[in-house]
C-alpha cells in the first residue's frame, strides 16, 4: 500500500473537539519540514538542474492534477511578481486545464494522453525541463506527460510522497518526500500538499537567486504592483542608499524597479 494512502494515526477523529483536532494536524504537520530535510540531497540536484535550463534559456514546467496541479500553478503564478521575470519563463499546468484551478474536474487525471498534449501547447523542447508533481506518484496525466518527454529527450523531474513510485523511476531528477499517513486518511491536500509547497519554494527561490533576480537578501526586481510593494520597495532603497523617504520614493518612480533606481546612483 502506498504511504499516502495507509491509515490515519488518529482513530474517531469524527468525535474529537475542534482544539483535539487541531492540535494532532499540528503534530503531523512538524513531521513535515524534518522530511523535507532528509531530501535535500534530491532537491539540490533538481534545483541545479532547473537553475541550468533556464540560464541558458529555458523554461520550467510544473505538471500535476487537483491540488499537485494548484500548488505547481501558484509557485508559476508567484514567480513574475515576485522576481520580475517574464510570463511564461516558470509555467504551471494542470489537468483539466485552467477551470481545474477552482473547480475539480472529473477524471481529467486519469487521460495518460492530456499532459503531453498541454505541455505541446508551448511548444516545449529539449531546452526546458519538467517537474511532475504527484503525491501518489502515479496520476496518469503526469506519468504519461513525463515518458513522452522522456521520448523527446527533455529533462524531467518529480515531487511525490511514495516510495519507488513509478513516476519517481521514470525522471532524471525524483524528490521523495516519505511525509507518511495523512491526518484524514488519504487527503493528500494535508501533509502532502504541505510537503510539496515546501519542495516548490525552494525550486523556484534558488533559481530565481542563481538567474540574478536577488541582490543581497532583497527582491530588487518585484513588480511595483500595489502600494504595500511600493513602500517596501522604498525602504530598500533607502535603506541601500541611505536616503530619506521621498527621495527614496521619487527615484523608484523615475527607475521604474528597485534594481534601476539602485545602480542609477551606485553606478555614477
Amino acid at each position: 500500500m502506498k504511504l499516502t494512502e495507509k491509515t490515519s494515526f488518529y482513530n474517531n477523529i469524527d468525535q474529537m473537539e475542534i482544539e483535539e483536532i487541531l492540535l494532532s494536524m499540528n503534530q503531523e504537520d512538524k513531521k513535515v519540514a524534518m522530511e523535507v530535510e532528509k531530501c535535500l540531497p534530491q532537491i539540490t540536484k533538481l534545483a541545479t538542474a532547473i537553475s541550468t535550463k533556464i540560464n541558458s534559456g529555458g523554461r520550467l514546467f510544473y505538471i500535476g492534477a487537483g491540488t499537485s496541479g494548484r500548488l505547481g500553478i501558484l509557485d508559476a503564478s508567484e514567480c513574475p511578481p515576485t522576481f520580475g521575470v517574464e510570463q511564461g519563463l516558470v509555467i504551471g499546468l494542470i489537468a483539466g486545464g485552467d477551470t481545474a484551478i477552482r473547480k475539480a474536474v472529473e477524471f481529467a487525471e486519469d487521460n495518460t494522453d492530456l499532459g503531453w498534449s498541454d505541455l505541446q501547447k508551448f511548444n516545449i523542447s529539449t531546452k526546458d525541463i519538467v517537474v511532475g508533481i504527484a503525491a501518489s506518484g502515479s496520476t496518469p496525466y503526469v506519468i504519461g506527460a513525463i515518458k513522452e518527454c522522456k521520448k523527446n529527450f527533455i529533462q524531467t523531474g518529480c515531487i511525490t510522497c511514495n516510495s519507488a513510485s513509478e513516476l519517481a523511476a521514470l525522471v532524471d531528477f525524483p524528490v521523495e518526500v516519505l511525509v507518511g499517513p495523512e491526518f484524514v486518511t488519504g487527503s493528500t491536500r494535508l501533509k502532502s500538499g504541505t510537503a510539496q509547497k515546501l519542495v516548490l519554494n525552494m525550486l523556484s527561490t534558488s533559481a530565481m537567486i542563481k538567474f540574478g533576480r536577488v541582490k543581497g537578501n532583497k527582491m530588487v526586481d518585484m513588480q511595483m504592483a500595489n502600494n504595500k510593494l511600493i513602500d517596501r520597495g522604498v525602504k530598500m532603497i533607502m535603506e541601500e542608499l541611505n536616503l530619506d523617504y521621498n527621495t527614496a520614493k521619487k527615484l523608484l518612480e523615475e527607475k521604474g524597479n528597485v534594481r534601476n533606481a539602485i545602480d542609477s546612483i551606485k553606478d555614477k
